[in-house]
C-alpha cells in the first residue's frame, strides 16, 4: 500500500512551511528516513524523511510553494503502484507521527464538490481559481503553472498577486514591474528570491515600521580579553571547545541585561513586557543565502565554557542546515558580530519584538590615549541599536557601558 507523506509538527506554533528543495523525483527509490526534500520555516531550512522505503511515485507540493501541517507532500510505493489524485491532508497527530519517523498510511480521497473547468489553451482551471483570478483581475494567461502538468494552483495566482502583478511587456528583453517601477533591459539577470531572502525582507521592513530605531555607540578595549582568552584557549580546546570572542560578548550582554532589565524587554500596548529570562540571539551569516539568529536560552545561567560551547554548537549547526524551528525562536536580546567581515560599525536593526541589538565591529589595534600617554590597544566599536519608545539616550548609554566595562575589566 501506498504512504503518504505529510507536512509535520516541526515545532511549536509552527503551522506552515515552505517546500525548498525536493532531494528525490518522481520515479527515484529511497529508504525509510532518508532525506526526501527539504522545507523552511522561520528562515530555518529542515529535511524532511521519507516515512517508508519504496518510490517517489508522485510529488505533490512544489518547491517555492506553502504547505500546511498535515497537507500531503508526495507519496511513496511500489513501481508501478496505482494513486490517486487528490491533495487531502491527515489529521494533526499523522503529521505529528512523520516527524518521528513513523508511516502514516493512504487515508481515504478527498470529497470535491466543485468540478475543474476550462480556459482556453490553460488546461484544468478550477473554481477557486478562477474566482482568486477575476477578484484581482489577474490574466491566467500570464501565470506559469506550478501543479501537475503545469496546472494553475491557487498559490500560484497568490503568489502573482503578491509579487506586483508582474507583466510582460511585448517589446524585446523588456520586463515590466507594476510595483517597483523596475525596468529590465537585455542582459540584466534577475534572481528569484528565496523563501529565506523573503523572509528577510519581511522582518527588517517590518522592523523599521514598528519602533523608532536609535543608535548610540561606545568603543571597548579588549587587552584584557585577549589576554584571558589568549591563557585559556588551550584549555577550551581540551574540552572541545572553541574558545571565540563571541563568547566573551555574549556574557558581556548578559552583565548588561542583569544590571537593567529594561533593555530585556519588549513594547505593548498596556506596557513594557520585561522578560525573566535571558535568551540571546546570534545573528549568524550564511553567506549569499543570508542570516540566521539561533538563538542561546537561559544565558544567564551559563559558564564562559558553557556560553562558548553554545555559541560553537549553534553557528556549527546554523551553517550546516542543523536547526530545530525551536532554536530560532523565544530571543530576548540579539547580538550581531559584523567585524568578522571587516566592518568597524553598524546601525543594525532590532529584532523584533526585542528592545534592542548590539553590533560589535572588528578589533583593530589603534593608538589611544591612557594616563595622558599614547598607548596601542586592541579596541572595538559596540553599536546599540534601541527602541527608543523603550529606552532614552541615558538608559541606553547606562546599558552599553555595562558591557564596555565588563569587557575591560575580564579577569
Amino acid at each position: 500500500m501506498a504512504t503518504k507523506v505529510l507536512v509535520p509538527r516541526l515545532g511549536e506554533g509552527v503551522d506552515e512551511v515552505t517546500v525548498t528543495k525536493w532531494l528525490k523525483q518522481v520515479g527515484d527509490s529511497i529508504k525509510e528516513l532518508e532525506p526526501l526534500l527539504e522545507v523552511n520555516t522561520d528562515k530555518v531550512d529542515t529535511e524532511i524523511p521519507a516515512p517508508a522505503s519504496g518510490t517517489v511515485l508522485k510529488i505533490i507540493a512544489q518547491e517555492g510553494t506553502p504547505a500546511k501541517v498535515g497537507e500531503l507532500l508526495a507519496i511513496i510505493g511500489a513501481p508501478g503502484e496505482a494513486v490517486d489524485s487528490g491533495k487531502g491532508s491527515q489529521v494533526e497527530s499523522d503529521a505529528l507521527s512523520l516527524s518521528k519517523g513513523q508511516k502514516s498510511f493512504d487515508p481515504q480521497p478527498t470529497n470535491h464538490h466543485q468540478l475543474p473547468t476550462t480556459h482556453g489553451d490553460l488546461g484544468f482551471i478550477s473554481p477557486v481559481v478562477a474566482k482568486i483570478a477575476a477578484e484581482h483581475g489577474v490574466n491566467l494567461s500570464q501565470i506559469q503553472g506550478t501543479g501537475l502538468s503545469g496546472r494553475i494552483t491557487k498559490n500560484d495566482v497568490l503568489a502573482f498577486v503578491e509579487s506586483g502583478m508582474k507583466t510582460i511587456d511585448r517589446r524585446p528583453q523588456t520586463i515590466v514591474n507594476r510595483q517597483s517601477s523596475i525596468v529590465a533591459t537585455e542582459g540584466d539577470q534577475l534572481i528569484k528570491h528565496t523563501s529565506m531572502r523573503k523572509s528577510i525582507a519581511e522582518h527588517m521592513v517590518m522592523s523599521k515600521h514598528t519602533s523608532p530605531h536609535v543608535l548610540t555607540v561606545m568603543e571597548a578595549d579588549m587587552s584584557r580579553v585577549a589576554k584571558h582568552r589568549a591563557a585559556n584557549k588551550a584549555a577550551f580546546e581540551r574540552d572541545g571547545v572553541n574558545l571565540t570572542f563571541t563568547a566573551y560578548f555574549m556574557s558581556a550582554i548578559v552583565a548588561g541585561l542583569k544590571a537593567y532589565p529594561m533593555v530585556n524587554s519588549s513594547w505593548s500596548d498596556e506596557g513594557v513586557l520585561i522578560h525573566k529570562n535571558i535568551n540571546i540571539g546570534m545573528a549568524t551569516s550564511l553567506g549569499e543565502e543570508g542570516l540566521i539568529v539561533p538563538v542561546i536560552k537561559g544565558a544567564d545561567n551559563l559558564s564562559l565554557l558553557a556560553m562558548a560551547r553554545s555559541v560553537n554548537d549553534l553557528a556549527n549547526r546554523a551553517r550546516n542546515k542543523k536547526l530545530q524551528p525551536d532554536e530560532v525562536k523565544g530571543g530576548t536580546f540579539t547580538l550581531t558580530n559584523h567585524g568578522i567581515s571587516g566592518s568597524l560599525f553598524a546601525f543594525p536593526v532590532i529584532n523584533q519584538p526585542q528592545c534592542g541589538i548590539l553590533g560589535i565591529g572588528a578589533m583593530q589595534k589603534r593608538a589611544v590615549v591612557i594616563d595622558d600617554a599614547i598607548a596601542i590597544r586592541p579596541m572595538v566599536y559596540m553599536s546599540f541599536v534601541f527602541d527608543h519608545r523603550i529606552l532614552d539616550g541615558a538608559s541606553a548609554d547606562w546599558f552599553l557601558a555595562k558591557i564596555k566595562e565588563t569587557l575591560e575589566n575580564w579577569s
